[in-house]
């Protein structure tokens, strides 16, 4: 358990969905919704979803972390191991927006990978989602690249795409041994 100032960072655990399905259904009526993948929010869905974060309790090839402000569950944070780094992902109920909390419990969490040596952090995010690029910001993570997303299609089924942002953020730097004696 990581503790902050304000807040507790802990493994998700299965009984945290409850929190998580109130945090999507939040999240999904947020006009940053349509740069996201949709979750299913049906219980049984999302009981099985978190279940299996939850299952991954004591691996460090995927990382749930649940955000707590006192015992209440108001976002989290996810790491997912890629082939030479990890990607975050993060999100937080709308009542908790411009507090300074995902700032505060991101910045523990990469103390934290920091410290187990983990060396890149990769992100992505809309460009027009202007809260998530400001904190990705802050945090210290530079734009490397764009791309064209979709998660959706028009009626006519075709895809309805939005430039996503690729970000890095390196957590230490790599010294390569002088050759010279």
């Amino acid at each position: 358990m990581i503790t902050t100032k304000r807040l507790s960072i802990r493994r998700v655990r299965a009984d945290d969905w409850k929190a998580i399905q109130s945090i999507w259904e939040d999240s999904s009526k947020s006009i940053y919704a349509q740069y996201d993948k949709p979750n299913d929010l049906d219980n049984q869905s999302v009981f099985r979803r978190i279940a299996k974060w939850a299952s991954f309790s004591k691996s460090d090839e995927h990382i749930f972390f649940a955000i707590c402000l006192q015992d209440m569950v108001i976002g989290y944070v996810a790491f997912n191991m890629r082939k030479t780094s990890y990607e975050i992902g993060y999100c937080f109920h709308s009542d908790y927006h411009g507090k300074g909390y995902a700032r505060e419990s991101i910045s523990a969490i990469l103390d934290l990978m920091k410290n187990k040596g983990v060396i890149n952090i990769t992100a992505g995010t809309a460009l027009n989602n202007t809260p998530s690029v400001r904190l990705l910001t802050y945090l210290g993570f530079r734009q490397t690249g764009t791309e064209k997303v979709s998660f959706y299609k028009d009626d006519e089924g075709n895809d309805i795409t939005f430039e996503g942002g690729n970000y890095e953020l390196l957590l230490c730097e790599i010294t390569i041994p002088s050759l010279s004696k």
